[in-house]
């Protein structure tokens, strides 16, 4: 995956987390484990392209 896409990607992620934070009314705590769990998901993510988490090389999204 080109570095670009990976930036496109993570800044799109970065907006839309920004976007519902900002604009949906959540408590405080729902919002902390919503943050936690995009987090997460976008640093597994980052770690299986870089090659260094091998049980998600299963999943994939889009065209392979």
């Amino acid at each position: 995956m080109p570095l670009v896409q990976l930036l496109e990607v993570l800044i799109v992620v970065g907006v839309l987390l920004w976007l519902v934070n900002r604009f949906i009314p959540m408590q405080g705590s729902i919002k902390s484990i919503l943050n936690g769990v995009v987090v997460l998901a976008v640093v597994l993510w980052i770690m299986n392209v870089f090659g260094l988490f091998h049980s998600l090389s299963g999943i994939h999204v889009g065209k392979g």
